[in-house]
């Protein structure tokens, strides 16, 4: 299979490597010639993981966006959310008939880019799935590197129009044959794992994350009362996904740090134990504030406002986090109200859900 992997963070150097490993076609974009050029002139990636470290070969490297995606049966945007309507701009000249788009996690990214391509002047039938987290592990080694601590063992994704679900699942199926089915894409938007786990722990380590170099917010950032706050926070994510008719399993995070059922396994302990995450985090910048936070809580928060559900401690560490900020994070891009979806009743979201026409 042709697999595009679009962009140059961790997830996308280990889904290079590990896909081509499997013996797919793999086209790497970044956008950033000169950081890709050492892999685009060896065509190599060095993987490591449980089995050593090995290199392995890619099909292309490049900085040409249509060149990767052109002929791709799956392309997987392992972006943060900020970059995915630039991504779909950049591609929208490219895409065709019958592709699949991938977005581990995609925070509702599935909606947003598939408006942005129409907007574009792109009416090709692409289907946009969406998945809870990343489907690894992983950190960068170098300029042509990535370790892989684990694989996630179970990727909820939704699809968006979801009557296409079946055709792009038989897709990513090929590429992670852990996917399983939910509703739609804003049942998967309600997987996301990342605005669950990480405002708590940045916020609640907002002393230690600014008094040292280097923080483990996995392993010393972990501790009983954290994680009483997050598995609040949780509860109401599950909630509104509950008021919103969506069934079990909601992969609670509790399951991450207690059991094997959650998306990575029992993968808590291997996180701590790599050491790959004793980092400095600047709050104001990181990906965790940008993302997770600006983004993903605050997506949270407007669908909970819109389906009339309660979610006081998402509003109470929305709130904290703009102050952080200096800025009010409740009013940001991927909003129900910047989407102009608030304005729809439920019935309307569910066609728009299924079929995929704009509001």
């Amino acid at each position: 299979m042709h697999i595009a992997i679009v962009g140059g963070g961790h997830g996308c150097y280990a889904a290079a490597a590990d896909l081509a490993e499997q013996g797919n076609k793999v086209s790497l974009w970044r956008r950033d010639a000169s950081a890709l050029n050492a892999v685009a002139q060896s065509g190599l990636i060095a993987l490591t993981d449980y089995n050593g470290t090995r290199d392995v070969k890619i099909f292309r490297a490049t900085s040409e966006i249509g060149a990767a995606v052109r002929d791709a049966d799956l392309i997987v945007v392992a972006t943060p959310a900020y970059s995915q309507v630039d991504i779909a701009t950049a591609m929208a000249p490219h895409l065709s008939d019958g592709q699949v788009v991938f977005l581990p996690p995609g925070t509702f990214g599935s909606y947003v880019m598939a408006q942005e391509v129409r907007g574009r002047g792109n009416k090709a039938r692409v289907a946009y799935a969406e998945t809870g987290t990343l489907p690894y592990l992983a950190r960068k080694r170098g300029e042509s590197g990535v370790s892989i601590t684990t694989r996630a063992t179970r990727l909820p994704t939704g699809v968006f129009p979801a009557a296409e679900t079946a055709n792009a699942l038989s897709v990513i199926a090929r590429a992670y044959p852990v996917v399983e089915p939910v509703e739609d894409a804003l049942s998967a938007a309600l997987m996301n794992a990342g605005p669950i786990i990480h405002p708590p722990l940045i916020l609640m380590n907002a002393g230690p994350l600014e008094g040292f170099p280097k923080w483990d917010i996995h392993n010393e950032g972990t501790q009983p009362l954290v994680r009483r706050v997050m598995d609040a926070l949780d509860g109401e994510r599950i909630a509104l996904r509950e008021a919103l008719g969506y069934g079990a399993p909601h992969f609670p995070i509790a399951d991450h740090y207690t059991s094997d059922r959650w998306m990575y396994g029992n993968a808590h302990d291997k996180l701590v134990d790599s050491g790959d995450w004793r980092e400095h985090i600047d709050l104001l910048t990181h990906r965790y504030m940008r993302e997770d936070v600006a983004y993903g809580l605050a997506f949270l928060v407007s669908v909970a406002s819109w389906a009339e559900v309660d979610a006081p401690v998402a509003k109470s560490l929305l709130s904290i986090a703009s102050a952080v900020c200096h800025e009010n994070l409740a009013m940001g891009p991927r909003t129900f109200g910047a989407l102009g979806l608030n304005r729809l009743d439920h019935a309307a979201m569910r066609d728009l859900l299924m079929e995929g026409a704009a509001p």
